[in-house]
């Protein structure tokens, strides 16, 4: 510091008033240090734990076990929970009536009290959080939405304009149920409530496209990402880092299981939904779009005692459901079943489902070898992302069992390149494979509005181009006869005026034949090739599917063309 500077009648130098803020910062922050550590000897003299709390992520759940009043007249704060111990920080541990308190709480959680001293300072930190959170009973079991709630809400949203004036009618406690009323009547399978500059969007993922149905003002989004923090038992004061958990909603005729997310953003967290619906687990096979020679080809692989049966396609085209359907046609008394998910999206009666966890090393990879020892008949793995699981599934298969999986692909013929890029080897896939299934989602046209519309010249082009050689096969002679007619929907109060209402897959299944194995088995393996045998023996493209449905009422020619395209393989 500059010798000119003014000093004190003690001799200390005063701060130029550029640095007179961050000086008073340090001195504060050297003060508090001095505070925690005469607070550290106080704990230890009276043979007590110590903790400073600041910035220590308190769940919110957690911190309920003490309703604040008690919480702030104790100066006492529930800052942890690991089984049945329960930690309390208190200021003054000796209090009068906080050991009646803690007695209390004990008897009413069933928790072991284990006491620590804290600092005022770090007591206050804790206490703030109580601020953020939402008007509700402060009993644990009581931050909850019930299906009353739900229903309360449903039957309000014609459209959605409608969510979007109504939204601002209600309490801040109820914007959350309000969305997720709004979402459910919508058929939303995806929520997203995403912090902007000046204000807060929310938008519904429905049939897989967004739509954006309201916003809300920017300076309510602190209590409203508190509410469903505080529902998804996520900490409330981490804004910093991303977030997972859950809520769980029973519906008298249903259960929905609400996965929650939250991500820290330039202008506040953004907080995403999936919505799984438990009836969505009981869906066969038939309902999810498959049907003809597809569907048969698929039910004899299914069938067969042993070998790999993989799907393929992005994140969202249906793959897991489509396991799912397969699990149920082969969930009988004389199976046993095994999956190994991440994480699991539906409970399945009759199935062992176990849920792999990385950050504590139990992998798709070792979660896999303790499967094998359990002598399953049937093993589902989520998804094959490496050689090692590659491997073990494979050699599952020459020992016995049928493999259930998925691999990220964007067509069937390329999930044999895939493996063997993975460094599968090809005499081990050869005989393990069975067969591979691609597949998206399209939006099935609304049947209360459909209605017969003619397609643009260049669809129709691309639409004779994708059917070359499919009259080829008796079993598509009689859908493809010309003129084609195809159908859109109008647009009707049933489908919030989208013309669309609920989802239907396309398919093309790549089954493995000696010409295929002789591929696999070669030096170079072309996708290429494999695919120009599958069609050869049988096999439509997705394009292909999907053009079929669409002369059949089921979805549009555009829908197909925006999710799938036709490769050229000429």
């Amino acid at each position: 510091m500059d010798d000119t500077a003014p000093h004190t009648p003690h001799g200390l130098q005063i701060a130029p008033p550029e640095t007179e803020e961050k000086f008073r910062d340090k001195m504060h922050e050297m003060d508090l240090k001095e505070k925690e550590r005469e607070v550290r000897v106080e704990a230890e003299s009276a043979g007590l734990g110590y903790v400073n709390l600041v910035g220590f992520p308190v769940d919110a759940e957690t911190l309920l076990m003490i309703p604040e009043e008690q919480s702030k007249a104790m100066q006492t704060v529930a800052f942890f929970r690991s089984g049945n111990e329960l930690r309390v920080g208190s200021v003054a541990p000796d209090l009068a009536g906080l050991r009646e308190l803690l007695t209390e709480v004990e008897q009413q959680h069933h928790v072991h009290v284990v006491h620590y001293k804290v600092s005022q300072h770090s007591f206050e930190a804790v206490v703030k959080i109580f601020e953020h959170l939402p008007h509700v009973r402060k009993e644990v079991r009581g931050v909850e939405i019930t299906a009353a709630d739900l229903d309360k809400y449903r039957g309000m949203f014609a459209t959605f304009q409608d969510l979007s004036k109504k939204v601002h009618d209600v309490s801040l406690t109820d914007v959350f149920t309000m969305i997720l009323a709004g979402a459910l009547q919508a058929r939303a399978t995806d929520v997203h409530i995403e912090a902007e500059e000046t204000d807060v969007n929310v938008r519904y993922r429905v049939d897989g496209v967004l739509h954006t149905v309201a916003t809300l003002p920017r300076d309510t989004w602190k209590r409203v990402v508190s509410r469903i923090k505080l529902l998804a038992h996520l900490k409330i004061n981490v804004e910093d880092k991303p977030q997972d958990g859950s809520i769980t909603i029973s519906l008298t005729k249903d259960k929905i299981d609400v996965r929650v997310s939250t991500l820290p953003t330039e202008y506040g967290e953004s907080v995403a939904l999936r919505l799984l619906m438990a009836s969505s687990a009981d869906l066969r096979l038939e309902d999810l779009g498959l049907q003809g020679p597809v569907l048969k080809q698929l039910q004899r692989e299914v069938a067969r005692p042993s070998g790999l049966l993989l799907t393929s396609g992005p994140t969202g085209s249906g793959k897991t459901t489509t396991l799912y359907a397969i699990l149920n046609q082969l969930n009988t008394p004389d199976n046993k079943i095994i999956t190994l998910e991440d994480p699991v999206e539906y409970k399945l009666k009759g199935v062992n489902q176990s849920q792999v966890d990385a950050e504590h090393g139990y992998t798709f990879a070792k979660g896999l070898r303790s499967i094998l020892r359990q002598d399953p008949d049937v093993i589902m793995v989520g998804e094959i992302r490496d050689l090692e699981t590659a491997e073990i599934s494979i050699q599952a298969t020459l020992t016995g069992h049928l493999v259930l999986s998925t691999v990220h692909t964007n067509d069937a013929a390329q999930g044999i390149p895939r493996l063997l890029a993975m460094g599968v080897k090809p005499f081990l896939l050869a005989p393990g494979l069975n067969a591979l299934m691609a597949q998206r989602l399209v939006r099935r046209v609304c049947e209360h509005c459909r209605e017969a519309a003619p397609i643009s010249e260049e669809l129709l082009v691309r639409v004779e181009k994708s059917m070359q050689g499919l009259a080829e096969f008796p079993e598509y002679t009689h859908m493809v006869h010309r003129p084609f007619t195809f159908y859109r929907g109008r647009g009707c109060k049933e489908c919030q005026d989208l013309g669309y209402r609920g989802r239907v897959g396309i398919f093309e299944l790549l089954v493995k034949v000696p010409e295929i194995e002789k591929e696999i088995l070669s030096a170079q393996v072309s996708e290429y090739e494999i695919a120009e045998i599958g069609r050869k023996r049988g096999m439509i493209s997705m394009v292909q599917d999907g053009i079929l449905k669409a002369l059949a009422g089921t979805t549009t020619v555009e829908e197909v063309f925006r999710v799938a395209e036709e490769k050229d393989h000429e």
